[in-house]
This record gives C-alpha cells, sequence and structure tokens, in this order.
C-alpha cells in the first residue's frame, strides 16, 4: 500500500502546473549516440523562476539532441538554447489543459486506490489462510487492521489528488 502512494506521488509530480519544477522534465529520454538516456541523467535541470527552467547539459556537444527531446514531449516547452545552457519557458495553462490535467490526476487517483485495495485484498486472504492455525480473536485483530490501513492510505491518495487539482487549477 505504502508502495502504492509513493508511486502516486511520483506520478503526480509527472504532471504539469503553472509552476516550473524540475521534475516535470524527468520522464523526458534524450537519445545520444544512438542510445536514449532520461534527461536528469546527462542534465542538471534547475527552476529559475516560477515559470522558467534552465537545462545544463554535462557534455555541451548533446545540447542539439536534449533540445529536440524537449521540443517533443507532450508538454508544449519550446526551449531556446542560451550559451552553454537550455531555457524552457513554460506557458500559462489554457482552461481545457487544466481540465485534462484534473481528469488525468482524478483518473491516475483511482487507479492507485485500486492497487491498495488489491493489496488490501491479498492480506486478507492471506488472514484467512492462516486463521486456522491461530486464534479467532488474532484473525478479527489483524482485518481490522488491514480495514485501518486501507482507509488511512486511501485518505492519503485522496488527499494528494486533491493537492494537486488545487495546485493546477491555481485556487
Amino acid at each position: 500500500m505504502d508502495a502504492a502512494v509513493v508511486a502516486l506521488s511520483r506520478e503526480l509530480s509527472k504532471l504539469r502546473t503553472g509552476r516550473a519544477t524540475p521534475g516535470m522534465l524527468d520522464h523526458i529520454m534524450v537519445e545520444t549516440a544512438d542510445v536514449k538516456v532520461g534527461l536528469n541523467r546527462i542534465a542538471v535541470v534547475s527552476v529559475l523562476d516560477a515559470h522558467t527552467l534552465s537545462v545544463m547539459p554535462y557534455d555541451p556537444s548533446s545540447m542539439k539532441s536534449i533540445e529536440n527531446a524537449i521540443i517533443s514531449s507532450p508538454l508544449g516547452i519550446n526551449p531556446t538554447p542560451d550559451g552553454n545552457r537550455i531555457i524552457a519557458a513554460i506557458p500559462p495553462l489554457t482552461k481545457e489543459n487544466i481540465q485534462a490535467l484534473c481528469k488525468v490526476v482524478t483518473k491516475s487517483g483511482e487507479e492507485f486506490k485500486q492497487s491498495i485495495r488489491r493489496a488490501r485484498q491479498k492480506a486478507l486472504d492471506t488472514i484467512k489462510k492462516s486463521s486456522s492455525s491461530m486464534p479467532k480473536d488474532d484473525a478479527k485483530r489483524l482485518e481490522k487492521e488491514v480495514e485501518e490501513l486501507t482507509k488511512k492510505f486511501i485518505k492519503s491518495a485522496d488527499d494528494m489528488c486533491k493537492a494537486k487539482e488545487k495546485e493546477i487549477s491555481g485556487s
């Protein structure tokens, strides 16, 4: 269940909001010397201000391929080379983009809540299988603990989704 919440937070951090974050470029794959590598492995991404990212490649010869990878990503960012770094201005979100991103957040939240429920079901099945070798009171107590944990993790996932939707919509 904990792994599902961590995965949800990683998934939500990739989504674009109105603010620039270094993590929003983590999923971009750059092709250098016929090998696809994650952007964060060949360059340092930092935030200049709320709407601008700076990408500083470790190898200046890879600037063009990094620039092309950012352009071809679905983020809608148009980077500009600036000496030995690339400046990526984050355009403001349109109303349609905000609604679409909120739907993606809701869908992601539901998928991860389902994985939490699957983990709960596995735990309950394990308790039932081993209940023959333990007192009934212990089995009931364990089932109750699993239910409480499930509620806690689902609430955590809901809170993360609500916070992300609030961040996206800017209200």
